[in-house]
């Protein structure tokens, strides 16, 4: 009779989200689509020109490419412009529609994680209302601080960067050339990578249902903790939707795809290799989806071969500061883009899941630790309100380095020698340890964690004195302004041995170079920011209190 009453129970439950969830979206689901979509498209168009501009200056400017691969690239802006124009747009209309309906939906099946019934209820009903909202105007933020701060600053440094010698010229004759492929590859990419993601559908739909509910059955997955069985409920009754999300994907992926085939001609010095990518790569997505979707391997469409060898690279950018362009350019320029599909195979189950390390978690220990470093700084009078003021004022992060980088890459610094000291295998954030273990997944993680580790190894071997360790903190927090560097008597030595004097100031630019990269990240201003107006208010109360205390002994006297 108990299990019946807990089957009833469940099933009632599992109805009663279901309703408040979607009646919590046809309410806040228009307000929230209408500020993503408004907001972000606003901000595409607003800034338009603006980005048309400083893309022509500095591919005009720029010493990084040759006069035929200028040529090529705006010949090809309008194109480019055009199809960011309408990605953009389109992207926030669907991402705007999908968070705006979706989000308050499955607020209302978290809320089954509370232990309490009168939790579960008021979450229910309440979670995802305002905080919906609230997050749509945070993207709209994010999205502006990226196109407004952090791709001026991209094109910035390719202005500034170096000639190299590592990209090769391009001749005028393959201009016509790449601009040739890269039509063929729109026009029979988009409608080959369509039509095959919609004959796969029906099966990806049928296999996704099998495999979520053999995971209801036996327990595994999504299912293994009780309080998450009704979001993975919820997940079975919207898998038709995820699967039309995919071939959505699948037609995005495949304009970048085929944009690509113009970089296999300029690689390659040739038109034939371009159209043999552009073939080639219809049939690696058949068997890309073949080997997702556990079909037969191979494909039975033609593959010829693009690339006349191997061109070898590692997925990791470089650590050095001035080489951060050139990782990225060789990175774009080597790397096919990725192709976008649900996996089907067994999920993990919630408490693996709770077991990683959140990127939201690295973030906010990132910020706590800048802002505990920043009143250090502060109280020992080594930073001032002033250089706070200065960076708000400022529309270029870069242009108020001292507190923008300084302060970040002095925080971080800090916490390689914590963890250094303290033995960690991995990197000490306050209380928070991030290892190969547990730490958060991605390719744009793999970037970053793995130099950080090879710096926190190259440190550790240098065994640095306390004094060499004092002289790196006035590195990487004033990093030229030496004058205040010299201004600030915290004992720091830098060694007699020339070797070993730049080594340490190696140190020091890869840090730098770290943290500039890290700066560009679309959340990154809007929490850094905050933490600067927190240590101006934890400055003027310090002020305030010395004064008040000053104020005192005087009448005391």
């Amino acid at each position: 009779m108990k299990d019946w009453l807990k089957i009833i129970y469940v099933v009632f439950s599992f109805c009663s989200a279901l309703l408040l969830g979607a009646l919590k979206s046809l309410l806040v689901g228009p307000i929230a689509a209408v500020i993503w979509t408004i907001g972000n498209v606003g901000v595409i168009l607003g800034l338009f020109p603006a980005h048309v501009a400083w893309t022509v200056y500095t591919l005009v400017k720029t010493n990084r490419f040759d006069a035929p691969l200028k040529l090529a690239f705006l010949l090809c802006l309008p194109a480019l412009f055009g199809i960011w124009l309408g990605l953009s747009i389109a992207a926030s209309v669907l991402v705007g529609l999908g968070y705006g309906f979706f989000t308050p939906w499955v607020s209302a099946f978290e809320a089954f994680r509370h232990d309490n019934e009168s939790k579960k209820f008021f979450h229910c009903i309440v979670d995802g209302t305002w905080g919906t909202i609230k997050g749509s105007c945070t993207v709209v933020r994010d999205f502006a601080d990226m196109c407004y701060h952090s791709y001026p600053v991209y094109l910035k440094e390719l202005r500034d960067s170096p000639c190299s010698n590592e990209l090769q010229p391009l001749r005028f004759i393959h201009v016509p050339a790449c601009i040739i492929v890269g039509i063929m590859g729109l026009i029979l990419e988009i409608p080959l990578y369509t039509a095959i993601a919609i004959v796969k559908s029906p099966y990806m739909l049928f296999k996704g249902w099998q495999q979520l509910i053999h995971d209801l059955i036996s327990r595994e997955g999504p299912f293994l903790e009780t309080a998450c069985i009704p979001i993975a409920g919820l997940t079975i009754l919207l898998w038709p939707l995820i699967v039309i999300g995919s071939i959505i994907m699948a037609v995005f992926s495949s304009i970048f795809v085929g944009l690509y085939g113009p970089v296999i001609v300029y690689q390659e010095r040739s038109f034939k290799k371009g159209v043999a990518y552009v073939i080639a790569m219809v049939a690696e997505f058949d068997e890309y989806t073949n080997d997702w979707l556990y079909l037969r391997e191979g494909s039975i469409l033609p593959k010829p071969r693009y690339r006349k060898k191997k061109v070898s690279h590692s997925s990791e950018p470089s650590v050095r500061g001035n080489r951060s362009i050139d990782g990225r350019v060789n990175s774009v320029f080597r790397e096919a883009p990725a192709m976008l599909m649900p996996s089907l195979s067994s999920s993990r189950s919630v408490r693996e899941a709770i077991q990683e390390v959140k990127m939201v978690q690295v973030w906010g220990h990132i910020m706590r630790s800048c802002e505990m470093r920043g009143k250090e700084l502060l109280d020992a009078n080594v930073i001032t309100t002033a250089d706070l003021h200065d960076w708000l004022k400022t529309k270029n992060i870069n242009e108020a380095d001292m507190i923008g980088v300084g302060l970040p890459c002095y925080a971080f610094f800090q916490n390689l020698v914590y963890s250094i000291k303290s033995g960690a295998d991995g990197l000490l954030l306050l209380d928070l340890e991030i290892t190969h273990l547990n730490r958060p997944q991605g390719k744009l993680l793999d970037w970053f964690f793995q130099p950080i580790m090879v710096l926190k190894e190259q440190i550790k071997v240098l065994s640095l004195g306390e004094g060499e360790i004092r002289f790196l903190e006035k590195a990487v927090l004033f990093g030229n302004n030496t004058q205040r560097m010299s201004s600030w008597d915290n004992g720091s030595l830098l060694p007699q041995d020339a070797v070993r004097a730049a080594q340490i100031e190696g140190i020091s630019r890869r840090m730098i170079g770290m943290i500039r990269s890290t700066t560009k990240f679309p959340t990154y201003r809007r929490r850094f920011r905050q933490i600067v107006k927190d240590l101006i208010l934890y400055s003027l109360s310090n002020e305030g209190s010395a004064r008040s205390m000053s104020m005192r002994s005087a009448a005391s006297v």
